[in-house]
């Protein structure tokens, strides 16, 4: 399985490349997130041999367990050069607000901050286990009833309001776009988060550090690419 891992991580970075290349920008400009939540350990433990060390999971109790194993297999493997000394966890599903105390404790970003209720209650956490926190607010650019994320119209007050919060650095947006095989579709979307983005930055309510935009997966990346993003959260084409 090793090999197939390779090839496919190969194979997934060319592809990022190439889609950077179309669009004149920097290989280096795109962050490549593996999304472990259907991958065994063997699997994830393979991908950081390889050199991915930036890890995303849905679900908080799969972080805890994923962590904790990878937590141990790096310290078992301390003196080993092939392998790197940490990894970063992003919590990119929905995330509830009675599992934020948890998913602090392992990630190094939330993906999907959508109520202002889970930003407070990130930042009440946060203030008492003496942290900052980096968020994105995540925005339902498609309009999808099924689908997280704040409307549309209302990200610009939400981005002002997690601005205020002492404990949070709101560093970008998230979005998803529709599961379809209408590229028009999936590119509308993306590039309506990238308006977002941009009015919000330009509005200057919010830092320097709101400079990324998490959009696009296994099955559309290479058009969020060439719609500014920075974030791929990507799992199945590594796993499948």
């Amino acid at each position: 399985m090793s090999r197939v891992l390779a090839d496919r991580l190969k194979q997934l970075q060319d592809s990022i490349a190439a889609a950077c290349a179309r669009v004149g920008r920097p290989e280096k400009s795109v962050q490549l997130i593996v999304v472990t939540k259907t991958a065994p350990p063997e699997d994830i433990k393979e991908v950081i041999r390889l050199g991915c060390t930036e890890l995303g999971e849905n679900r908080v109790q799969r972080l805890r367990q994923v962590a904790e194993d990878i937590n141990a297999f790096l310290a078992e493997n301390a003196e080993n050069p092939d392998i790197p000394k940490e990894v970063h966890w992003h919590m990119i599903g929905h995330l509830q607000r009675n599992k934020v105390k948890a998913a602090l404790k392992y990630s190094r970003l939330i993906h999907s901050v959508d109520t202002l209720r889970l930003a407070e209650e990130i930042n009440s956490c946060a203030y008492h286990l003496g942290q900052h926190v980096d968020v994105l607010l995540q925005v339902n650019c498609s309009g999808e009833p099924q689908k997280y994320g704040v409307p549309v119209g209302a990200a610009m007050y939400m981005a002002e309001q997690i601005a205020t919060m002492p404990n949070l650095r709101l560093i970008g947006l998230m979005t998803m776009a529709p599961l379809t095989m209408d590229k028009d579709r999936v590119r509308a979307c993306f590039a309506r988060a990238r308006e977002i983005f941009e009015e919000i930055r330009a509005e200057k309510v919010v830092g320097s550090k709101f400079k990324h935009l998490s959009m696009g997966m296994s099955q559309d990346y290479p058009i969020a690419i060439e719609e500014g993003a920075t974030m791929l959260r990507i799992g199945s084409a590594l796993f499948a």
